[in-house]
């Protein structure tokens, strides 16, 4: 009998658009001969199934199903394709875990410590893991610029703590750009990481699990015509990605050495996209994204057909993965 298998997609925050594209294309591509497949959209008004007729049938949110043609469907397993809340940072883990139903991504909490950035880091620095140096400041606390740029020198990056897509990104790059990118940083949220700037090459690497194995996809470059990899980059072509990366045979063993260090110290499953700059030849963590984008235009996805794996091969391995890690 088929498994009943909903992609969960859209969520509250800035990336919604990224996520439905993302949602769209595991439901292309995940094998309808394997899998009875739902798209399940999540908005802050509403939770619903969008069928292929574009009608919207309720999610019951007291037990995560619907009712179709007067019969109760429950799902076997849930692919996660939510970018930032509720579905990446950790809201959306918990209620599938309470609810005991099998998810493709992290766990409740190791998707709230890798969402914020300032935990994120924290942690990692305990396993000498390489990081930018960096400076926390909250809304509302009195801002020394001098005492900021003293810590992390000019230009910096100014980010939002917990955002995703480069929203409330800023690269400032004199003191008096501080202040404003401080204020557009809070825009997104209440919380920010100030961090030095590294120039170098940008890397990033996928990660999926196979037979429980977590294994390193691919390491893609970053060539980007902007100041950095931000939103225009990422989404709208202002940027080249060559996979694979034009690394050496030595930083190609060092950084997926340092990739699964990373995964495993942060205690992830399922698919991640660690990012990396080489500054004078070592590499930096940047940031993981633990659900990253699945579009075709996507970093993961175009590594794993480089690697031969095919979309509808690498989405069906991400469920079975998740059913066998729950039962």
């Amino acid at each position: 009998m088929k498994k009943n298998i909903a992609i969960v997609m859209g969520g509250y925050s800035s990336e919604h658009d990224i996520s439905i594209k993302s949602g769209n294309i595991v439901y292309a591509h995940l094998s309808k001969e394997i899998y009875t497949t739902f798209r399940i959209v999540v908005t802050k008004n509403e939770w619903y199934y969008w069928d292929d007729s574009d009608a919207k049938i309720p999610v019951d949110r007291s037990n995560f199903t619907i009712s179709l043609n007067e019969e109760t469907i429950a799902f076997d397993a849930v692919f996660n394709t939510i970018h930032g809340t509720p579905g990446e940072d950790g809201l959306l883990q918990a209620y599938f875990e309470l609810l005991t139903i099998p998810q493709t991504s992290c766990n409740h909490y190791t998707a709230a410590v890798t969402f914020n950035k300032r935990d994120c880091i924290s942690i990692l620095k305990a396993y000498h893991i390489p990081v930018a140096e960096n400076y926390f400041i909250n809304k509302n606390q009195p801002i020394n610029i001098d005492e900021i740029t003293s810590k992390v020198g000019l230009p910096c990056f100014v980010k939002a703590n917990r955002s995703g897509s480069s929203f409330g990104v800023v690269k400032a790059h004199t003191k008096e750009a501080i202040a404003p990118a401080l204020k557009e940083a809070f825009t997104v949220d209440n919380e920010v990481i100030i961090e030095s700037f590294l120039s170098g090459t940008e890397i990033s690497v996928g990660v999926a699990c196979f037979n429980g194995t977590p294994t390193v996809l691919g390491i893609t470059e970053i060539v980007t015509e902007n100041d950095f990899f931000d939103y225009e980059a990422k989404y709208l072509g202002k940027s080249e990605e060559i996979t694979p990366a034009r690394l050496t045979t030595e930083q190609n063993k060092e950084v997926e050495a340092l990739t699964l260090e990373v995964y495993k110290a942060l205690n992830m499953k399922g698919f991640s996209r660690t990012d990396f700059i080489f500054n004078n030849g070592k590499p930096y963590f940047l940031e993981i994204n633990t659900n990253p984008g699945l579009s075709e235009a996507s970093i993961l996805p175009q590594q794993s057909i480089k690697k031969g794996i095919s979309l509808a091969e690498l989405f069906a391995n991400e469920v079975e993965e998740c059913l066998k890690l729950h039962f």
